[in-house]
């Protein structure tokens, strides 16, 4: 089997550590392709899961144009939630295309695969402390400068679609 690289995230929105993540897998693995897995795709329009799965989709894809990583080693997939987290990498396995190894920083996630007979490995952090979606969005929720944290085509898309605006009224009715 071709070596494939599974990667999950909620990208809510994808910054540059997650774009450091994916060159990281591309040059250190050896990979032939990196799954990118959308996660909670059924939730939007919420604090933490303000932006669509087609929005995020198109994030990602804008963030691999501009960081000129090769569209085509890529597979951008969203995934629903399911509550069983036992099942949950079965349910990948149903879902996707077949992957090889698994690439997380989540100790919930790296249990499950490993459970499963699944090589898992955890990416190096790229600037955590600045890096983090969770932080990008109270800066936009501040009026702070969220921009510097994204690729620039993905702050214009967020901006074309109104995030900000959209998660300021989700966070005044909340």
């Amino acid at each position: 089997m071709t070596p494939r690289a599974l990667f999950v995230g909620r990208f809510q929105p994808i910054h540059w550590g997650h774009v450091k993540a994916l060159e990281w897998i591309l040059e250190e693995l050896g990979v032939s392709e990196v799954l990118v897995v959308i996660g909670s795709a059924q939730e939007s329009h919420t604090l933490r899961n303000p932006f669509t799965a087609g929005e995020r989709f198109e994030m990602i894809m804008r963030a691999l144009r501009e960081a000129g990583l090769p569209r085509d080693r890529f597979l951008v997939v969203p995934v629903q939630d399911m509550q069983m987290n036992h099942v949950w990498p079965r349910y990948l396995e149903m879902m996707l295309p077949r992957f090889n190894v698994v690439v997380t920083r989540n100790p919930l996630v790296s249990r499950l695969f490993r459970e499963y007979g699944y090589s898992v490995v955890a990416q190096p952090m790229f600037r955590r402390e600045e890096y983090s979606a969770t932080r990008i969005r109270a800066l936009m929720l501040e009026g702070g400068d969220w921009q510097r944290y994204l690729p620039l085509e993905v702050a214009s898309y967020i901006e074309e679609v109104k995030g900000v605006e959209r998660l300021r009224e989700i966070a005044s009715r909340d």
